[in-house]
């Protein structure tokens, strides 16, 4: 029982961090796993369900906004991973983490660099992490239109760092990062 776990979230200005740990078993029918970046969204989104139907396991975690601001982004990250690990049904005999670093879990884990692109446990996890995040961000337009996160997903683009500028920054965005962190020092924040 191989689990794979990735993250997706690390770089945006604004939101939580995700995290997915997926073990597909051995007899899981799973055909175009791949590095969710490589992805269409569209793609993303089938295979994500088919995942959810077809994998042994599965969970999706996160970190907040505040965990992220108060213990910074890598720490937040292995965290969601940590709980997203700890969420599974089923208990994995290694975890694949992408990446450099691995949570601490009490499961055998090792990191692999590009693992996204190698491994289909981790690419499942990949593509589960980031229709999670996606999904939430979507939720997070509703709520604050104004920074045009159905478009960017809250990474720093050229939009939504003059969406920032205009209209100051929301409780969601990560008050630790550079960009947020100079306007609040200014006194643009809501």
């Amino acid at each position: 029982m191989i689990c794979g776990v990735d993250e997706a979230g690390r770089g945006p200005l604004a939101g939580p961090v995700f995290a997915a740990a997926v073990i597909l078993g051995g007899h899981h029918g799973i055909t175009g796993l791949a590095d969710s970046k490589k992805l269409s969204a569209k793609r993303r989104e089938v295979l994500a369900g088919q995942i959810r139907l077809h994998a042994e396991a599965w969970c999706i975690a996160s970190a907040t906004v505040e965990e992220i601001d108060a213990i910074n982004i890598l720490q937040a990250t292995l965290l969601a991973m940590r709980r997203a690990v700890e969420g599974l049904t089923v208990l994995p005999a290694e975890v694949l983490v992408d990446g450099l670093f691995v949570p601490k879990i009490k499961f055998p884990a090792r990191a692999i660099v590009r693992g996204d692109a190698s491994v289909a446990e981790i690419s499942a996890a990949s593509i589960m992490a980031k229709t999670a995040r996606d999904a939430h961000m979507l939720e997070l337009h509703e709520r604050f239109p104004l920074y045009g996160f159905d478009r960017h997903k809250g990474y720093p683009t050229a939009a939504h760092l003059e969406a920032l500028r205009v209209n100051g920054v929301s409780i969601v965005h990560r008050r630790s990062f550079a960009p947020v962190r100079a306007l609040v020092a200014t006194g643009i924040a809501s």
